[in-house]
């Protein structure tokens, strides 16, 4: 397998890691107070939009292919790094507080 299709199944599965926790934290906001569920809310959207982001990224790569491989990993860190980011806020400031 092609190192650029073995970077996209990694990427994917990482991807799907950081949504299913932001489902977990969307499950703890509902349990948590109020002040704590506008702020976990805030995490939960600014990961889910950096997620989507990630998303549209590979989407667009899939389509392109080779040609768009190079560039893609130029750009690719920077917004991994971002979404990784939003990815450990988000986890780390999770913890309700009540």
């Amino acid at each position: 397998m092609r190192e650029q299709d073995l970077r996209k199944q990694k990427m994917q599965a990482q991807l799907d890691e950081w949504r299913a926790e932001a489902d977990k934290l969307k499950a703890r906001a509902k349990g948590a107070s109020a002040d704590a569920q506008l702020a976990l809310d805030e995490q939960i959207t600014t990961l889910q939009r950096k997620i989507d982001e990630g998303k549209s990224a590979l989407a667009a790569l899939a389509e392109k292919g080779e040609e768009a491989w190079a560039s893609f990993k130029e750009t690719a860190g920077d917004l991994w790094d971002e979404t990784k980011a939003a990815y450990e806020e988000g986890v780390s400031g999770s913890e309700p507080k009540t």
